[in-house]
């Protein structure tokens, strides 16, 4: 089978190129070893796809915390404005939410998987179900792929198989293997963007507590300042915690080392410890015969109540009139940095992204083709490029694969 380019894999990137491909007059087949495309697509943003983020290019730039400059070229000719623009131009209409994250006015990822796989048919691409097993590199020029049932043959063969998280969506890490049959570096796979398990019992006694306005800090062993930190959402779990700040986070965290990683979470993040200490001595003061666990509830969500008193080692039943300056000190210490040390983080197959990929330094941030392999190219998740949440993995993924069809 011959074409102009063939495309392996038909995910976000893999259908975004194609379309654009076509555009441009290019007889294009997608091979997808899944029965459906963009299955991936649809648990992004818990299902509602938060295609990406209504911002400039800069901010993009200063939310990918690997390889940002590698990016600039993509993201400079298919920028959060472009997508937006393209999305609506299929009739899908967009709203932004807090953050600036954007997503379909129906809350359907469906929607966005839908308009990419009509945009393909409509352009004229040729989706077929099959897996591909190898490329097929001739003189140092990669002239197609195979399966166990075909050969396709294209002047252009690009990889955007994704990579490795969320398996069951048909990202099971081919891509890297077909790079590393190129000739190309592959960096060390990880999850990111992952819940973070955490030590002992406290987060699991406050399962299920959701923090819509707290700051978290992650720290690497005794420096003080985090590397880092931000006001936000997080969910403690039966494990440890997650929700969008411990994802973020989870992309700083490195070799895990025991002891190596903590997580600070400032509960009252608008109060300064002056104006925390002032309202628990209004709170003392108001009632000063109530239990100490009991004055608790107008400052804390109840499920954090029995790790905050346990931590403070204020006795629970111990009157308002009672509790000491130090006390007061050491709880206010408490609530501006609730303290976790990271055990470990949940498996790559949990990830919404994998960190790591085929090495940045070895394609043209151009067009995305390879710089050891002729007509070989590289777009999406399967680079070692990656990104907290928000939005800005996607919009990597469309960059990439504006920038491969365009170049």
């Amino acid at each position: 089978m011959k074409c102009d380019r063939l495309i392996i894999g038909g995910g976000a990137a893999g259908l975004f190129c194609a379309v654009q491909s076509a555009w441009l007059g290019e007889e294009v087949i997608v091979a997808e070893h899944g029965k459906k495309c963009g299955q991936k697509i649809l648990i992004t943003g818990k299902g509602r796809c938060n295609v990406t983020n209504n911002c400039d290019v800069q901010t993009v730039m200063k939310n990918i915390p690997r390889s940002p400059k590698f990016m600039f070229s993509a993201l400079s000719r298919f920028a959060p404005e472009d997508t937006m623009a393209f999305f609506e131009s299929l009739g899908v209409p967009l709203k932004t939410e807090r953050g600036n994250r954007v997503f379909p006015e129906s809350d359907r990822a469906e929607d966005i998987r839908n308009a990419l796989v009509n945009a393909c048919k409509d352009a004229g691409v040729r989706i077929i179900t099959d897996e591909i097993t190898d490329l097929i590199i001739d003189n140092g020029v990669c002239i197609g792929a195979k399966s166990s049932k075909n050969e396709y043959y294209a002047a252009k063969t690009v990889v955007a198989t994704g990579g490795r998280s969320y398996p069951v969506t048909g990202s099971t890490g081919d891509g890297y293997r077909f790079a590393e049959s190129a000739g190309h570096t592959v960096t060390e796979i990880r999850p990111s963007l992952v819940p973070v398990i955490c030590e002992g019992r406290d987060c699991a006694e406050m399962m299920g507590l959701s923090l819509r306005n707290c700051t978290l800090s992650l720290y690497d062993g005794d420096n003080k300042k985090p590397v880092y930190t931000e006001l936000g959402e997080m969910l403690f779990t039966h494990f440890g915690m997650s929700g969008p700040l411990v994802l973020s986070a989870s992309a700083h965290i490195g070799e895990l080392k025991e002891g190596r990683y903590r997580i600070e979470i400032d509960l009252k993040p608008a109060l300064s410890e002056q104006k925390l200490d002032e309202r628990i001595l209004r709170d003392l003061a108001e009632q000063p015969n109530k239990d100490f666990s009991n004055l608790l509830r107008k400052l804390l969500p109840a499920k954090a109540i029995p790790v905050i008193v346990k931590r403070s080692g204020i006795d629970g039943f111990k009157k308002g009139n009672q509790i000491t300056a130090e006390e007061r000190k050491k709880l206010v210490s408490l609530l501006k940095g609730l303290g976790f040390k990271v055990k470990a983080l949940r498996p790559v197959e949990e990830a919404i992204i994998t960190r790591g990929g085929v090495c940045v330094d070895e394609i043209s941030p151009k067009n995305m083709e390879s710089k050891l392999v002729k007509g070989l190219y590289f777009i999406g998740e399967v680079l070692d490029v990656d990104a907290y949440t928000g939005g800005f993995n996607l919009q990597i993924a469309f960059a990439t694969a504006y920038a491969c069809a365009n170049g």
